[in-house]
């Protein structure tokens, strides 16, 4: 069920910032038929500062979020943070410094969104975080946020997964084993493995718990690779390797693993986003890679609907405070049919 906005004060001052000193505003019609208010006498500037900004997720992203911005009439500044929290908080700092009317940002560090909230409604300027929230230590949301129904999906590569045991008659199979990706440190992540193991399980009751692995990394291709590499190496008995998790770079990360380990031949990955999956199949077709399948969710609804709340906020609206987006598992047969333009 979706919340509403539990910080009213946040947002009333934050919009009400930004309004002061602008006494008219005009309406212009997006390209999508919609409306959007900007103050006629001060320029809308929306800054997108995202953590991983070299990843295809965020890249993506940041291009819908841009084009929603530029429909309403504004200019959009993609930021990339580099994982780094100083170069990040550097970002925050210079949105401010040069009067942005608003942020969309995904934080690299969640135990710095504190700071970060208090810098923005100092500044007087409306935030919204996409994928990752702003949170406190409780877990509780600091500002509207905007992401992927995390657990749901996490399910559904666990329910594929099950189907694909089932059907090659793997479960009983001591050779066989499953290994999750995880990034525990990641809120919006944590539910993604959590759903995948627990639906997995769920409908492979009888699977050896004891073949039952986890990886953790910190989102990136190459830890991916590392600790899927330990989990292969300290465990020889496995020469089946099943394999989902958080997001798409740790899988891709854990497919290079197997074929490094030469396992990659009766290996199955399910990726997280597809939008590295469908570079495999893309570029290998579906035989010359162990990824079989990812749940594919919309770059572009995240970004485009981080954008809307935003402006929403700017012209003082009340928001939800989390809009989920869903997903789809899609395979080498069923991706382009499914993704589009971002199938290519």
């Amino acid at each position: 069920m979706k919340k509403r906005l539990i910080s009213v004060l946040l947002c009333a001052a934050m919009a009400g910032a930004m309004l002061a000193g602008c006494s008219t505003a005009e309406t212009t019609k997006t390209e999508t038929g919609g409306e959007k208010k900007i103050q006629v006498d001060e320029k809308l500037v929306v800054y997108g500062i995202y953590k991983a900004g070299d990843q295809t997720w965020f890249i993506d992203e940041g291009e819908a979020a841009k084009k929603a911005v530029e429909e309403a009439g504004g200019e959009f500044i993609y930021v990339d943070a580099k994982m780094n929290p100083e170069e990040y908080l550097k970002a925050i700092d210079n949105a401010i410094a040069n009067n942005a009317s608003g942020i969309v940002t995904c934080i690299p560090d969640q135990t710095m969104s504190q700071a970060v909230i208090d810098k923005a409604l100092a500044a007087g300027i409306p935030i919204v975080a996409a994928d990752d929230a702003l949170q406190n230590a409780a877990g509780e949301k600091l500002a509207p946020w905007v992401g992927i129904n995390a657990y749901k999906i996490g399910e559904a590569n666990g329910e594929w997964l099950a189907k694909y045991v089932k059907d090659n008659d793997l479960s009983s199979d001591g050779e066989v084993g499953l290994m999750v990706m995880t990034m525990d440190t990641v809120s919006s992540c944590v539910p993604r493995a959590e759903g995948e193991l627990d639906k997995f399980t769920e409908l492979v009751p009888d699977f050896n718990s004891g073949n039952i692995f986890k990886a953790d990394y910190d989102g990136t291709t190459d830890k991916g690779n590392t600790a899927a590499a330990a989990v292969i190496t300290a465990n020889p008995q496995i020469k089946k390797w099943l394999v989902t998790g958080a997001n798409e770079e740790g899988c891709i990360g854990a497919a290079r693993a197997l074929e490094s380990a030469g396992l990659d031949g009766e290996a199955c990955v399910v990726g997280l986003g597809a939008y590295m999956s469908k570079d495999e199949w893309n570029n290998k077709g579906a035989e010359g890679t162990c990824v079989k399948a990812s749940a594919y969710f919309s770059a572009e609804s995240v970004g485009a609907g981080s954008v809307k709340v935003l402006l929403d906020l700017i012209n003082g609206k009340e928001v939800e405070k989390e809009i989920a987006v869903d997903a789809i598992v899609v395979t080498p047969e069923t991706y382009k049919e499914v993704m589009g333009s971002y199938a290519e």
